[in-house]
């Protein structure tokens, strides 16, 4: 049976990354087979990328050098690790996927969602995500989040001004109107076990039907 995978997506300071890491807690207690990674990163060639890509030195970074580097990182992230992990019947979460490159990349950094999408394709090989699960919420909630979690330490991505942020939201939002089976979104001003809950009892009634559990 092949495995499935599921994306967690989101603006910066959204609460996406410890929703991905409580369901993938949550499913490892109903001792089912399953892997938490995370874009950009997901391998050892991954993670230089990513020191690459969210470094603050790099402010000259062109942004087709960014979607490239993120897409390099996508391709070795699928035949390392998502491939064989699908093919054992794994249940892949993963923080970020391919719905990153079209908010931040296409829409915030004004590339046309034709032009990422087929590069992403090429880069992929057909996998996508069963599911994505897209925790919203206000741009002021999540930049004053993340300056408080982070503080001087913010990264190349975070420090990009609010109006970057804002169209990186609206494109999540639009792209999840246009597939509201594919993704589920989800409210990140909840409390945090309150969200878990809401995303565990409908992420274990997905995987009841696709004969996981």
């Amino acid at each position: 049976m092949r495995g499935v995978l599921i994306a967690f997506e989101g603006i910066e300071g959204s609460g996406k990354t410890t929703q991905a890491k409580l369901l993938y807690a949550y499913l490892q207690e109903k001792s089912i087979s399953c892997i938490y990674t995370q874009e950009p990163g997901g391998t050892v060639i991954g993670e230089q990328i990513r020191d690459i890509l969210l470094d603050v030195k790099n402010k000259k970074m062109h942004r087709k050098t960014e979607l490239l580097l993120y897409l390099a990182n996508r391709a070795q992230h699928v035949y390392e690790k998502l491939m064989p992990e699908l093919n054992k019947g794994t249940v892949i979460i993963t923080d970020r996927f391919s719905l990153s490159s079209m908010a931040y990349q296409g829409n915030a950094r004004d590339f046309s969602f034709k032009v990422v999408s087929r590069l992403n394709k090429f880069a992929v090989d057909n996998v996508k995500p069963d599911l994505t699960i897209l925790v919203d919420l206000p741009v002021s909630v999540g930049l004053d989040r993340t300056e408080k979690r982070s503080g001087n330490n913010i990264d190349r991505l975070e420090k990009e001004k609010a109006e970057f942020h804002e169209k990186v939201r609206s494109a999540y939002l639009n792209l999840a109107k246009r597939a509201p089976k594919k993704i589920w979104v989800f409210s990140g001003t909840k409390s945090e076990q309150i969200l878990h809950k809401e995303i565990k009892e409908k992420v274990e009634l997905f995987l009841t039907e696709r004969g996981i559990i």
